[in-house]
């Protein structure tokens, strides 16, 4: 917090089969800008990043911290620093649709007009980010490697939770 860039790169873990304890990590993480912090009354934080760039993990730096280091690689994701992404194919007004019939059945409420008015990037990335699905969808996410990949499988993310997901059980 005190580096004046600010910077922290996050990186899921990923449980490494045939072992019990420990996990490894994704080879893909995303490093964020720290814009906001709070400290909890049992000395956590609550911190608010704003992503800057994906990268891929190297191998991890050994030595005692309390908080895992990495060598990373940014190639590979040098668009992600260029000019917002476009998605030609995008059909705003159908996923908005959709989007909708998810919001009512996990029974979500947004400002409809601040996503109306948000650019596809912005739009897709943001619920990318924000949606409550399970960690290896996050991830899949994270590593799609254009926006419309991206959109598309947030699109399959939804229709899959919209028919019950793992449960079966169709969302009205």
């Amino acid at each position: 917090m005190k580096t004046p860039t600010r910077l922290i790169g996050m990186v899921q873990p990923n449980k490494v089969p045939g072992r019990d304890e420990g996990t490894g990590l994704h080879t893909i993480g995303c490093a964020g800008r720290l814009t906001q912090f709070s400290e909890t009354e049992d000395g956590r934080y609550l911190i608010t990043l704003k992503g800057i760039s994906r990268f891929r993990v190297a191998g991890e730096v050994t030595g005692f911290t309390p908080y895992r280091r990495c060598e990373v690689t940014w190639d590979g994701f040098e668009q992600d620093l260029g000019s917002a992404e476009k998605d030609p194919d995008f059909d705003r007004e159908g996923f908005l649709n959709l989007l909708s019939k998810f919001f009512s059945a996990k029974e979500l409420s947004t400002d409809w007009e601040s996503l109306k008015e948000a650019d596809d990037e912005l739009l897709i990335n943001s619920l990318s980010m924000l949606l409550d699905f399970a960690p290896e969808d996050k991830q899949a996410l994270l590593e799609a490697p254009s926006l419309s990949t991206r959109r598309e499988t947030l699109v399959t993310l939804i229709e899959y939770a919209l028919r019950g997901g793992e449960s079966g059980e169709v969302m009205q």
